[in-house]
């Protein structure tokens, strides 16, 4: 196994200890090293304290070989980090050339002018080396303290982003020899002890050297399988093979794409338009559609409907169904349904209506139920769910399940998902 950095991560920022602000950006570079297997070795979070920040910065130097410092790279006076590096260094701040072109030519670009606030963001400690910074004003800056590399970037997300992955990673040496080889699937409709249940049962000598980890993030799960050796290539490949046969259509995806994208990409790919009318998800199905770029090509139009006489006046939900049934019943989803597919003239469609709750149940329909009917305008299937959950995860599951019917529909899928077992509405008795 090849030798990799002790690499050590330094943030800082009043933000993050008080929580004004989630730190993304640790897992983000965590993501990137770990992904060529270097994982973070050590990590801390201080303020904006010069003392405390310098004083971190010579610790975390002795026992690591490259420490990142993320943040205080800033216009403002609680921006320490290039003063608290020249402590640690024993040198002067002075103004860095080429970071003022750079700087300048940022301005330019932005049609701002240069002020004394911006200028504070190229005083630089002596004798530092600069990284570009391609997408905002701050260059970051490296410096060797005792025999440790210590790499000092933006807090701005977007900016560390280009700036770690385009200027600080190729420079690690950390990627030449790296063996790590991961798969990751995001699967919806399976939960991670189902999962983990499924493969003691069906793969009972799982390989140690293969690692299987998962991350939720709702309303997708990722599972992720890892090889940290090539003479262990061939054992996860196999172990692949085992999980995509547990898992099957439960699979939504190999790649990063949500479940609304993927859906998007078979629509275009089967030259298939979609409209959606959304009672209890208050139009959350299409802004989850409409947020991917080239969902145009496949959405002209969808309805909210949230109230009873809306769903009459706008998909032709009839009267007799509202009185007779309720909003939250098979009927009026199956007309809400059909009459948004014929005032878009879209291919297929999906309509829900349902309780989200906390208020608002009842012993027939409680908080959580909801009916959901999708297909075409001459083949259309409808099922009553039940998700007792808040209001908001119930309204991100429902948009899920909607989306995930769609794309078994498109795919031809007809084995039912499992969540169609344990998520189906059973009435009380």
């Amino acid at each position: 196994m090849p030798k990799h950095p002790k690499l050590s991560l330094l943030l800082t920022g009043n933000e993050l200890m008080a929580g004004d602000i989630v730190d993304s950006n640790s897992a983000m570079i965590a993501q990137m090293t770990q992904a060529l297997g270097c994982p973070i070795f050590y990590k801390a979070t201080v303020g904006d304290d010069l003392d405390l920040l310098s004083h971190e910065i010579t610790r975390i130097a002795e026992f690591s070989d490259v420490l990142i410092v993320n943040g205080g790279l800033g216009p403002t006076i609680d921006d320490l980090t290039a003063e608290a590096l020249a402590n640690v260094m024993g040198v002067a701040l002075e103004e860095q050339p080429q970071a003022l072109q750079q700087l300048e030519r940022w301005c330019e670009s932005k049609r701002i002018s240069l002020n004394a606030a911006n200028r504070k963001q190229v005083i630089l400690p002596q004798g530092i080396e600069l990284i570009a910074n391609a997408t905002g004003s701050a260059p970051g800056f490296s410096a060797m303290v005792r025999n440790c590399k210590v790499i000092c970037t933006p807090g701005v997300p977007s900016e560390l982003k280009h700036m770690f992955r385009d200027e600080i990673l190729p420079n690690l040496d950390i990627s030449k020899n790296a063996q790590v080889k991961r798969y990751r699937l995001r699967v919806f409709g399976m939960g991670e002890s189902g999962i983990q249940t499924l493969v003691k049962k069906h793969i009972a000598n799982w390989p140690t050297e293969i690692e299987l980890g998962f991350r939720a993030s709702l309303p997708m799960l990722e599972v992720k399988l890892q090889a940290q050796n090539k003479s262990d290539y061939p054992a996860l490949e196999q172990c692949l093979a085992q999980v995509k046969g547990l898992l099957g259509d439960h699979i939504v995806t190999e790649d990063h794409r949500v479940i609304s994208a993927v859906v998007k990409d078979l629509l275009i790919e089967k030259q298939q338009t979609i409209t959606f009318a959304e009672s209890c998800t208050g139009g959350l199905i299409a802004a989850n559609l409409t947020e991917i770029a080239g969902a145009s090509a496949v959405f002209e139009a969808g309805f909210v409907t949230y109230s009873n006489a809306m769903k009459q006046a706008l998909v032709n939900v009839s009267d007799a169904s509202l009185r007779q049934h309720g909003a939250v019943s098979e009927p009026v989803v199956r007309e809400m349904l059909s009459g948004a597919l014929l005032k878009t003239n879209a291919n297929i469609g999906v309509a829900v209506s349902g309780v989200a709750g906390p208020s608002g149940g009842s012993n027939e329909k409680p908080v959580g139920t909801v009916w959901i009917a999708w297909g075409t305008a001459t083949h259309a299937k409808a099922h009553c769910f039940y998700f007792p959950v808040d209001r908001k995860r119930f309204q991100i599951l429902v948009a899920a399940v909607a989306f995930d019917l769609v794309r078994r529909e498109l795919l031809g899928i007809n084995e039912q998902a499992i969540y169609f077992k344990e998520r189906t509405f059973k009435p009380r008795h």
